[in-house]
């Protein structure tokens, strides 16, 4: 009898019982999952240089490769674990392969974010011995939970709709179902395995088991929080609605003007924000923002005549801003894991530990340069980093933004001080303020170090946005 797949990925967030669920698999006599064996930022499992005899970047050149060796090498059927921050490429080979077989596993969101702070509280990922268990009480953040749930949406719709495009199947798992053994024999039998187990894997222990009431600190602010969701059923997140990649808790609304701002990250947040504020008189953390897709609904309907805006910035300013915000520093805010990959797998030249008196003008160009080589071949789909919002194309974000409405206003950077007090004045503002000046990037202004060659390679990289919003050189 023909097996029915030849591997198989399991599709999971962090805390979301992957561990467990991977123990459990492994248990099985002629199953072998092998891990993150796509993480970016290590192989399979952390501190480890190699997995079925590739290098992580033997496989950051060619992930096909390590999928190969996953079906030839393993004992049984071998799989892996995959989150949405994986090498995108290996998502478009697996989703389209029907001999891969599809196992999905999700958790209440809450569950897993509550989780997901306690372990960043602790530092303590994994529990083995209950003795060593360590407790912490984390403080409930809406933003950052609103946000959470966004990412879950996001990739499980995406991998809803390439399932049902390609007429294939998944097994889904809830957090919950892996407490079944007759779960994990069911799952077992849908990957082809002729074992079953008669009990569960007991090395791992759950971590924090009491109720989320007793884990967090602000339990009435979360409460509040969460009311103003939609009723949906969160443990099931393949059925969230509506489908959205349009990034809406970013959004930002002015305080009392009918206006909304759709930023573009490493745009001009930061002066449109001020200038938002400057508006109504008003301090910027009374700007609302974090809002859902059912609250901002409702103050669109509340704001006859609104305005909904964006502001580009210009290519290359714009990768030199993400480049010093997220890159360059190991400071807060900044993509410390991503940071500590171009460093060691892509040979980006900048300090380990930040710029310091010994970082020149020179030293910056250089760095900026590799970086720009970097998110080439990251926009091309040929890194397995993810494309973040604060590096892709202005013109993807825009898309994104589509799928919950477009903005009827897109300004670049440089028209701000005449359009935005134009867009005042359609509202009723008879004297508007005019938007702050820029703040220089820290710790060389792009003026600084930029040349003809910087423009040719930020127009190599960022050839659509120039193409569909006609940039011209910034000098």
């Amino acid at each position: 009898m023909t097996a029915p797949f030849d591997y198989f990925v399991v599709f999971a967030e962090m805390r979301t019982g992957s561990n467990f669920l991977e123990s459990n698999l492994n248990a099985f006599e002629d199953i072998e999952c092998h891990g993150e064996a796509f993480n970016p930022h290590f192989i399979g499992y952390p501190n480890r240089t190699e997995l079925l005899g590739l290098t992580q970047a033997e496989r950051d050149a060619d992930p096909a490769r390590l999928i190969a060796a996953i079906r030839a090498q393993s004992q049984g059927i071998g799989g892996f674990r995959f989150f949405h921050d994986h090498d995108p490429r290996v998502l478009d080979l697996v989703l389209a392969d029907p001999r891969c077989g599809k196992i999905i596993l999700t958790r209440n969101p809450l569950d897993s974010y509550v989780s997901w702070k306690i372990a960043q509280a602790t530092g303590q990922w994994k529990l083995t011995n209950v003795k060593r268990r360590r407790d912490s009480k984390v403080t409930f953040d809406g933003v950052e939970f609103e946000q959470h749930i966004a990412r879950l949406q996001e990739f499980q719709i995406l991998l809803l709709n390439r399932l049902q495009q390609s007429g294939q199947t998944a097994f889904y798992l809830d957090y919950e179902d892996l407490q079944s053994v007759a779960v994990m024999n069911g799952l077992a039998r849908y990957l082809g395995s002729a074992a079953r187990v008669e009990s569960l894997e007991t090395s791992l222990k759950k971590q924090n088991p009491s109720p989320i009431t007793d884990k967090v600190s602000n339990v009435e602010d979360m409460e509040r929080i969460l009311g103003g969701l939609d009723p949906f059923n969160l443990s099931r997140t393949p059925n969230f609605e509506p489908r959205r990649g349009a990034a809406v808790p970013g959004f930002v609304a002015a305080a009392t003007a009918p206006l909304l701002y759709m930023p573009v990250r490493s745009g001009p947040e930061a002066d449109v924000r001020r200038w938002l504020a400057d508006l109504d008189g008003v301090a910027e953390d009374a700007l609302p923002t974090a809002l859902s897709q059912k609250a901002l609904r409702q103050w669109m309907r509340r704001k006859a005549g609104h305005r909904r805006f964006t502001v580009l910035r210009h290519p290359v300013a714009r990768a030199h801003a993400a480049f010093c915000a997220k890159i360059l520093f190991d400071a807060p805010g900044a993509y410390h894991d991503i940071r500590r990959s171009l460093r060691k797998l892509y040979k980006l030249p900048i300090p380990e530990d930040g710029p310091d008196h010994t970082y020149d003008g020179a030293a910056h160009r250089a760095a900026f340069v590799a970086f720009l080589g970097f998110l080439k071949a990251n926009l091309a789909g040929q890194t397995a980093i993810r494309v973040d919002a604060h590096w892709a194309t202005q013109a993807s974000v825009i898309e994104g933004m589509a799928q919950f409405g477009t903005p009827d206003i897109i300004l670049r950077e440089e028209e701000m001080p005449d359009t935005l007090g134009l867009l005042a004045r359609q509202v009723g503002y008879t004297d508007p303020p005019m938007p702050p000046r820029p703040a220089k990037d820290q710790p060389f202004a792009l003026a600084e170090i930029y040349d003809s060659e910087l423009e040719r390679l930020a127009r190599e990289v960022y050839r659509r946005d120039y193409t569909l919003f006609g940039f011209t050189a910034w000098k």
